[in-house]
């Protein structure tokens, strides 16, 4: 299948497990591309409008698998207004992930995977699976690859 993994990285902790992911995919034989959304001013505390830089188109995509960090408790701004400029997920096979600084999902993760599905689920398609890592927690190793394990159920 061909499959699109779209984050947002502010720190690189995203990023990283979205790579880790797409090496997953790959080794299965998987044709996967990893993209990311990024924006004019990439500093969460400058408030404002977020604008867009690099806005990767989702087409060609069997398999879509977002991924954005928490900012203040609630998903990533720039992941938020990229998902809502999208017009239709219809036909995709859809999974988000998060990661966040704190050890503890009720801490911001799972308000902000309750965004991210919501606004996936409005553009015409379920969710398949979502998952959270916690940056902080002392098993986020483990965390992270039952967050990829789950992730490769599609």
């Amino acid at each position: 299948m061909k499959v699109g993994i779209i984050v947002h990285s502010h720190t690189g902790h995203t990023l990283s497990v979205a790579q880790r992911l797409k090496d997953m995919l790959a080794a299965k034989g998987h044709d996967v591309n990893l993209e990311q959304v990024t924006a004019v001013n990439e500093e969460p505390s400058s408030g404002g409008n977020t604008e867009l830089k690099t806005i990767p188109d989702i087409h060609a995509y069997d398999v879509l698998i977002f991924g954005a960090p928490v900012r203040a408790f609630s998903l990533s701004p720039v992941m938020k207004v990229y998902l809502s400029q999208l017009r239709s997920l219809k036909g995709k096979k859809i999974g988000c992930f998060l990661t966040q600084h704190f050890p503890y999902s009720w801490m911001g993760g799972n308000r902000s995977i309750k965004q991210m599905k919501r606004i996936c689920e409005a553009k015409g398609e379920m969710v398949f699976e979502t998952g959270i890592v916690n940056w902080s927690h002392k098993n986020r190793e483990r965390k992270i690859n039952d967050v990829l394990e789950r992730l490769m159920g599609f």
